[in-house]
């Protein structure tokens, strides 16, 4: 803090000089110098906005002069900007013909290939292969060979199997479908986006993979009645 009673005297910088006067006669003219203050400051830079028309030279091209102002589009787009004016051969332009630039109209952005969609054979294979790819969407683990193991053991692949004669059918819940599932676990385990029908290979498959997950940790690890 500066101690009460003292005052420097202002420094005056060499460069805020009193204006430079020069003139003949009477008539004076006041040039002010450049001070220490402005030479910090920010130059301006003056943007060129791009042209809108393009006056053709000898030598030119509609290929060349697309490419020169990066017309999107390409020379296609100039042309059809500018057909009236070129007439009906994109090859022949001449000296002098104005064009515009700027009102040449954006490419249109590529369509997207559409999504590959999966298909699948109606047969074992196929249900299983389906299933998999519907447990990968629900992070259901489980492999092709622990599936298709069971399924044999369970039905010898056959969609329409129905166990008749055990416990849960005396109960009134006889096993059902492919890898023999009752319907209360069906419903418990029913995974979205597969058919409500125990007797549907897809849904009787993931459903029951799904218990098997929730149960045994996977289907890979069930190798006898579950």
């Amino acid at each position: 803090m500066p101690a009460q009673g003292k005052h420097r005297r202002p420094k005056h910088n060499p460069l805020t000089r009193k204006l430079a006067l020069a003139g003949t006669g009477g008539a004076v003219l006041a040039l002010p110098l450049i001070s220490a203050t402005t030479a910090g400051a920010a130059e301006v830079t003056a943007v060129t906005a791009a042209p809108t028309t393009y006056s053709v030279v000898n030598g030119d091209t509609l290929a060349k002069i697309a490419a020169e102002h990066s017309i999107s589009g390409g020379w296609q787009q100039l042309y059809e900007a500018n057909r009236s004016a070129v007439g009906s051969n994109p090859s022949v332009i001449r000296p002098g013909l104005k064009l515009k630039l700027g009102s040449v109209a954006p490419a249109a952005a590529p369509a997207a290939a559409p999504a590959a969609v999966s298909t699948y054979a109606n047969n074992l294979d196929g249900w299983i292969r389906q299933s998999l790819d519907v447990m990968a969407q629900h992070g259901i683990p489980g492999s092709y060979e622990g599936i298709h193991r069971n399924v044999m053991r369970e039905s010898s692949g056959n969609p329409m199997a129905i166990n008749n004669w055990d416990s849960n059918a005396a109960a009134g819940i006889p096993s059902k479908g492919l890898l023999q599932v009752i319907d209360p676990t069906f419903r418990a385990y029913h995974v979205p986006g597969t058919a409500l029908d125990s007797y549907d290979p897809v849904a009787n498959i993931t459903a029951a993979c799904n218990y098997a997950a929730a149960r045994y940790g996977s289907i890979d690890n069930v190798n006898s009645a579950y």
